[in-house]
């Protein structure tokens, strides 16, 4: 369900200040990885929590004395779409070669090693995009335990073709030299391909290696570890003080709910607003689950009339979401103000909420689009911020959720965006146009869910398009609605493809839509996936 909306620029500010890990937290074994741009740059760091190893995404240009004070056990830097000899590419902070800690530098992350440690890279006509074999010629430790050679996957123009001083290389393929290069003295490593992929398929081991062999990791770091530590940091930090948080009841504002909760009892105070861009039957489940089941000491507030009435006439995707945040925001700030002794504003936002909003920490990542959890917060509140999921991908906060007692139910239901139904209604938003979608949308669900594609999928929706289709009833032309079912598969939401459903299911949810669904009389089916294409129309 949603999380909160996208607040509009008079509400943003600096004076909210984000709440800081205990020194427990700060101490745990961290692999850091730099941020050069890549598209990849996530799936880095889970393949690392994969191996039970914690993992931060930070800046490429992060100093080496800011590093140190991080003390991690390991670097990784990261892919990125530049060229290492280009004016102005962005390149490390060179004394972290001198750290003495390990690093590993994947595609141009390698590269930009090679740079600094007096290698010579350059573009040269043999590219490499895809798989490609790779010849291993050293196993003793990136590699150990891997066959001479294996498949890989590359993404690259430029190549190294001057190993630097007191490296040597441990892999090539048949038009890559230096495919992979080490220092073992120094423990400083590269490779040309992206093992953190499924393409590569023996990529965890690499990076496997890299953590317990040459970083020295333990692989301690787990989800019941980091619900210890994050309640003991809400308590040190909240104390006795009260916290407001937006429920909406999914996944994620419910676990981050559950999970201060634990923390403060009571002491938490949530409000529910129901906007009237919900799914059918969503508010009951919400009050339902999280009153009636948890006690959670929960405000329900039906502002559906409010938020139809400023979204008349308003068709641009950017202004629905503008709305809806300023509205929201009004409206929980006239709650909030009801409730006495509060000092911490709590929010579920997740690690791709941050990223996907603003470069990672500050570096060069694109920015895919704005989020309705990141990017400002009501100014007059001058509350602190409790954010316990704001380094943890969505699969992990799940894994949380299961361990707090939250009911499947609601813990693998899919996500659900901020502005609700209303950007899935392409042009205005109507309570006729509301009524059409949610009833389209439960048959959709209801279909889904009768098959296995339910928990395989990573979203299933259908949008309302802006155009009418003739249509034929008897002997009478008719010009009705037109639908867009949109189903997905993804693992975090970053990259996603679209479902490949049997044709006995499209047909299924065809003819309950249109036979069901007064004023819909084609559907149509999404087969884009992302990138290009967003997973969501608006």
């Amino acid at each position: 369900m949603a999380k909160f909306p996208l607040l509009p620029k008079k509400h943003r500010t600096k004076k909210f200040i984000p709440l800081k890990q205990s020194r427990q937290q700060t101490k745990k074994e961290t692999i850091l990885i730099l941020d050069f741009g890549s598209q990849y740059t996530q799936l880095i760091a889970r393949r690392v929590r994969e191996n039970r190893v914690y993992s931060q995404i930070v800046p490429f240009n992060i100093s080496s004395a800011s590093i140190k004070e991080l003390a991690p056990k390991g670097l990784i830097l990261s892919g990125g779409p530049a060229s290492v000899y280009a004016k102005q590419s962005p390149l490390p902070d060179k004394d972290i070669l001198k750290l003495g800690i390990p690093i590993l530098g994947i595609c141009y992350g390698m590269q930009a090693i090679a740079q600094l440690a007096g290698g010579k890279v350059k573009f040269t006509s043999e590219r490499e995009f895809g798989k490609a074999e790779l010849f291993i010629d050293d196993n003793t430790d990136l590699f150990y335990r891997l066959p001479g050679n294996i498949t890989s996957w590359m993404s690259h123009a430029d190549h190294i073709v001057k190993a630097p001083r007191g490296f040597q290389t441990i892999s090539h393929t048949l038009t890559t030299a230096h495919a992979a290069i080490s220092d073992k003295k120094k423990k400083i490593y590269g490779v040309q391909f992206h093992p953190e992929v499924a393409h590569t398929p023996r990529g965890n081991d690499i990076i496997a290696n890299f953590l317990f062999r040459i970083s020295g990791c333990s692989g301690r770091w787990n989800i019941k570890s980091f619900i210890t530590e994050a309640i003991n940091t809400i308590k040190q930090s909240a104390g006795k003080s009260k916290v407001v948080c937006g429920l909406s009841g999914g996944v994620d504002s419910s676990v981050a709910a559950l999970l201060i909760h634990k923390a403060i009892g009571n002491n938490l105070r949530c409000i529910f607003i129901d906007n009237g861009l919900l799914r059918k039957d969503e508010a009951l489940q919400v009050k339902k689950v999280f009153k009636d089941t948890f006690h959670l000491n929960l405000t329900h507030i039906e502002a559906e009339g409010r938020f139809l009435k400023r979204l008349a006439h308003v068709s641009d995707p950017e202004e629905k979401r503008k709305i809806i945040g300023d509205e929201f925001v009004k409206i929980f700030e006239e709650q909030a103000h009801k409730i006495k002794g509060v000092e911490f504003l709590a929010q579920g936002t997740l690690y791709p909420d941050v990223i996907e909003s603003i470069p990672a920490f500050g570096g060069p990542s694109a920015k895919i689009k704005t989020h309705h959890n990141v990017g400002g917060l009501p100014l007059n509140m001058k509350l602190k911020l409790i954010e316990p999921l704001r380094e943890l991908f969505k699969d992990e906060v799940r894994k949380i959720g299961k361990e707090l007692g939250i009911p499947e139910a609601v813990l693998y239901r899919q996500p659900f965006p901020g502005p609700g139904l209303a950007i899935r209604i392409i042009g205005e938003v109507t309570q006729e146009r509301l009524d059409i979608l949610r009833e389209v949308d439960k048959r959709v669900i209801e279909e889904i869910k009768k098959t296995e594609f339910y928990e395989q999928v990573w979203q299933s929706f259908a949008v309302l398009l802006p155009v009418k289709s003739v249509g034929v009833m008897g002997d009478t032309r008719t010009y009705e609605n037109v639908v867009a079912i949109r189903c997905v598969t993804s693992v975090d939401g970053m990259t996603a493809d679209w479902a490949k459903l049997p044709h006995s299911l499209l047909e299924a949810l065809s003819n309950r839509i249109i036979n069901e669904v007064k004023g819909v009389n084609r559907v149509v089916y999404d087969i884009s996936s992302k990138p290009p294409a967003t997973i969501e129309w608006e």
